[in-house]
């Protein structure tokens, strides 16, 4: 076993996502490096898996490198985490605030004895503390959060809160490879019984566009409609709570308080009325509603509001992008 110098700073814990880090984990990279530049900390990005892709971005990289690790799996994951964390004992530890972090985080924040502050817009340091700033009330104000205390300081945070830094230009780690802890009896059983994490999970989190629906979308046609319009404009389907409860749409696509927190370029909601529980979910740079409505709240909300059927709406949109599809979004970047 390793007994590596320096690994007491700030950790991000990297997803992996065909075959190379995924997005949200490279943004929380270029962000702990401001961080660790405001105290003077080290910057590691942990890796776990079977195989290890190129890695950049952080002063070290720290790596368990097993077979067993090839999916990723929370109870697996937090045993493995608890076993690092306990050993190098980091000041900060930060996780996006995806469909596995999500589940990852507070399993592993027990188990440390720790706290947690999730779904985070904004972080700073202050005197060696992590300012964890997130949306409160339904996001009618921001909170500062302080953990002064317990060790590691834990936030997951929204993907494209933060610019990802060029990925090759980056700076190259230190690679410093840890042997895995094994499995603990828990996720033996996990295995056994043939768990299997969902693909759409990550779909919707990282989604530049969401074609959402709620109560108002009027037919399963139209939620299929909306479907079809997602995966032709290169996006994923969303949903809001109540056509989850009833069975319509998986809860993987839910978006909300109880749900999902996105943050796609483009969110267009179908039948979606807007309400708070629903909007504390979605910071979208750009809003299209499309409702019967007038008065809906997602009207207020919207940076271009349709008053109308969704399914006519659905529909030719669906015409329009199967005939000749228009370029909707320029690059993120440009003026």
């Amino acid at each position: 076993m390793g007994t590596y110098e320096g690994l007491q700073g700030i950790w991000v814990l990297c997803g992996v996502r065909d075959g190379q880090i995924d997005r949200v984990s490279r943004e929380l990279l270029g962000e702990a490096e401001r961080l660790g530049a405001v105290e003077g900390m080290k910057t590691t990005a942990v890796v776990l898996g079977r195989e290890i892709p190129q890695i950049r971005g952080a002063d070290h990289a720290l790596v368990v490198q097993d077979d067993s690790l090839s999916v990723p799996e929370e109870l697996r994951w937090t045993h493995e985490l608890y076993h690092l964390v306990r050993r190098y004992r980091p000041q900060v530890l930060l996780l996006g605030a995806n469909g596995f972090g999500r589940s990852l985080a507070p399993r592993l924040a027990a188990r440390l004895g720790t706290g947690l502050t999730a779904d985070c817009t904004a972080l700073d340091m202050r005197d060696g503390l992590l300012v964890q700033t997130r949306p409160a009330f339904g996001g009618n104000l921001m909170a500062d959060i302080l953990c002064p205390d317990a060790r590691p300081q834990m936030a997951t945070v929204r993907p494209r809160v933060f610019r990802a830094p060029d990925w090759e230009a980056a700076r190259p780690c230190e690679i410093l490879r840890e042997p895995p802890a094994g499995p603990d009896t828990l996720s033996r059983l996990v295995e056994i019984t043939g768990f299997t994490p969902s693909g759409q999970d990550a779909a919707i989190g990282e989604a530049d566009i969401l074609v959402a629906v709620g109560q108002g979308i009027g037919s399963k046609e139209n939620i299929a409609m909306a479907e079809k319009l997602a995966e032709l404009m290169g996006g994923a389907l969303a949903a809001s709570r109540p056509l989850v409860d009833g069975g319509l749409v998986p809860y993987a696509h839910q978006v909300g308080q109880t749900g999902r927190t996105v943050a796609p370029r483009l969110y267009i909601a179908c039948g979606i009325s807007g309400a708070i529980q629903h909007l504390a979910g979605v910071a979208a740079e750009k809003v299209v509603a499309v409702n019967i409505d007038p008065d809906a709240p997602i009207m207020e909300r919207a940076n271009w509001a349709i008053l109308g059927d969704c399914g006519a709406f659905l529909r030719e949109m669906v015409d329009l992008y199967t005939t000749s599809p228009p370029s909707v979004l320029p690059d993120r970047h440009s003026k």
